[in-house]
This record gives C-alpha cells, sequence and structure tokens, in this order.
C-alpha cells in the first residue's frame, strides 16, 4: 500500500510564544497519515482510524502521496542550518 498525508489549506497557524491576536502564518495543516491502495482508499482509512475528522470543521482535505511512510522520514533541525550560518 501506498503512504498519503493529507492536509487542509482552512485554519491559520502562530508561531510559538506570538503575542499577535492575528495569525502570523497562512499554510497548511496536516490532519493525518494513512496507507491505502489510492487516494481514495486512503481517505476512508483516515476516516476510519480517526473519526474525530468528522466532528471538525475542517471541510477540504488535500491528499498527497508519500515517496517514504513518514515513520521513515529524515528529521531536519531548523537549529542545525542556523548553527552553520
Amino acid at each position: 500500500m501506498k503512504a498519503y498525508i493529507f492536509l487542509t489549506p482552512e485554519g491559520y497557524t502562530f508561531q510559538s510564544n506570538s503575542e499577535s491576536a492575528e495569525p502570523d502564518i497562512e499554510n497548511l495543516q496536516v490532519i493525518g497519515f494513512a496507507h491505502g491502495n489510492d487516494e481514495r482508499d486512503a481517505f476512508e482509512r483516515l476516516l476510519k482510524e480517526n473519526p474525530y475528522i468528522l466532528e471538525t470543521t475542517f471541510n477540504e482535505l488535500i491528499a498527497l502521496e508519500l515517496k517514504n511512510a513518514p515513520e521513515k522520514g529524515k528529521i531536519f533541525y531548523i537549529s542545525e542550518k542556523r548553527c552553520k550560518s
């Protein structure tokens, strides 16, 4: 089966320690991960494994196939880049 990430363009994100009432960054939010034979199959599994998603106000989800399963991905830290500069 293929690995998918599900994102939504709905909602906003605040940076850590933000004191602003306005969102700092408009971006995509990760809703979850699921495996499936195709996007639809993975979407159905996502909802079956995480039924609380149906109780949220999110309406639009985007499915993207991942080259690697999330648990096999490489982790990068921004602090590493800052230390090398």
